[in-house]
């Protein structure tokens, strides 16, 4: 794509990056075909190839975003299916997230949604917040209904039909501190205990640490930790979300320090695909680009850690069918996808592929919150192909994913790492059917 900016323009790092984004483009149109919300909607402005030619349009001009351009980002998911698809090559998620942050600073959002955002951002990155806001979230629920009738509340009205009914309490293995292996020692790593996942699943890592010690692998939770920073990442708060970022790679670093690191275990793929790109988002900061590098290069999904290392025989074989649901994050943020289901029939569950696995849920963060119409529709979407393989269970390796399909299924939905836990000998999670006896079992029953 040919391109038009000035000299002046070229001086800004993040200009500069666009422009040999931009570049890559051939408009092809490989990308239409598979973007959710072009094809939910149809709108060449609601593809990547359109919302490119916006962002162009948009920077080359020097201009503030208007309201076509902040309606057609926003209703991008980040799924970056249009990573995977592009032959080109063309890096949608660095250019798509400058143009975020160009809408943040020179766009006036109407009222109700300056304050879902404010609320958004001041309540989900920090536990504490969340997990009061969730209690709270009981008494309003009968009043869901009528919120998601009034236009600029519908945002409220879907935070209330995603609340959980009962808040879990907080889980001891999200305080900082070490958790000895329970063998000969084989590894060191750090786990990411993040923000609204230890508040909805604290299971998630309970599960991870149990199966990583019980591995031989010593696990660390980092005083001084938080948010990953990916939730005010994706509404263009920049600044907030590289002081998460800083925030984080002082903690992971001086663990590196004070007896290294083989990796750093992140169970929510949402918060791996920004994690792993700390090194960009902090390159121009001459005090933590080595160190957000070096951090970027040591974070993996606990599934690519796992596939790395030797495991032992599974302590049961439960003999179920797991319908493996890959989140964006996962297949196209970080490009894992063969690891989680090789693992899941290493351990003896029978794992089905749904049909059109390469589109999104339609949680995408806080897109089911801040638009639910869309994110419904996809939903719905998702919902029906995992149901046409007739699971006994569905896995996945994304927090989001699971609340949003559990809203719209009742097939037990579980972190493919609270499966692995189980089968290695851990705790049967709640809600999983019993094991089935295989074929020979029951003939020999029989006999």
């Amino acid at each position: 794509m040919q391109t038009n900016f000035t000299t002046e323009q070229l001086r800004d790092p993040g200009v500069a990056a666009a422009e040999k984004i931009l570049r890559t483009c051939v408009h092809c149109g490989f990308c239409t075909a598979t973007c959710p919300t072009y094809v939910t909607l149809g709108n060449e402005l609601d593809s990547p190839r359109g919302r490119i030619y916006l962002i162009k349009d948009m920077l080359e001009n020097d201009r503030p975003a208007d309201k076509q351009v902040v309606t057609h980002i926003d209703r991008c998911l980040s799924c970056l299916a249009c990573m995977t698809t592009c032959p080109s090559g063309v890096h949608y998620m660095h250019l798509v997230d400058h143009a975020r942050a160009h809408i943040e600073k020179t766009y006036r959002r109407p009222l109700f949604d300056r304050i879902t955002r404010n609320v958004l951002a001041l309540v989900l990155p920090y536990p504490g917040r969340f997990r009061a806001s969730l209690a709270a979230a009981r008494l309003g629920r009968p009043f869901a209904g009528l919120l998601k009738a009034i236009p600029p509340l519908k945002p409220f009205g879907a935070m209330l039909d995603l609340a959980p009914k009962a808040v879990e309490k907080p889980s001891p293995f999200a305080m900082p501190g070490s958790h000895a292996p329970a063998t000969e020692k084989r590894g060191r790593v750090a786990i990411l205990t993040g923000c609204a996942q230890p508040v909805l699943k604290p299971g998630i890592n309970e599960a991870t640490i149990r199966l990583l010690t019980r591995l031989g692998v010593e696990v660390v939770v980092p005083q001084g930790e938080g948010c990953c920073g990916a939730l005010v990442h994706h509404m263009g708060r920049e600044e907030k979300a590289l002081d998460d970022a800083r925030r984080n790679v002082d903690a992971w670093t001086r663990e590196i320090d004070n007896g290294g690191l083989d990796a750093i275990i992140v169970t929510a793929s949402g918060c791996g695909t920004t994690i792993k790109d700390y090194g960009w988002m902090l390159r121009e900061d001459l005090a933590y680009a080595d160190k957000a590098a070096r951090v970027s290069q040591l974070a993996k999904d606990v599934t690519e850690y796992l596939a790395s290392i030797e495991r032992p025989e599974p302590a049961l074989k439960p003999n179920l069918t797991v319908a493996y649901h890959s989140a964006c994050s996962m297949q196209h943020g970080q490009k894992i996808t063969t690891a989680p289901k090789t693992l899941l029939k290493a351990a003896g569950f029978s794992v089905k592929d749904p049909a059109e696995g390469h589109l999104c849920c339609g949680s995408a963060g806080t897109y089911n919150i801040m638009q639910p119409e869309i994110s419904a529709q996809l939903k719905a979407r998702k919902v029906r192909n995992i149901e046409a393989t007739k699971p006994d269970i569905v896995a996945t390796g994304n927090i989001g994913c699971i609340t949003q399909i559990a809203t719209g299924t009742d097939i037990p939905i579980l972190h493919t790492v609270e499966l692995l836990d189980w089968a290695y000998g851990g705790p049967k999670p709640t809600g999983v059917p019993e094991p089935r006896p295989s074929r020979l079992d029951a003939l020999l029953a029989v006999e």
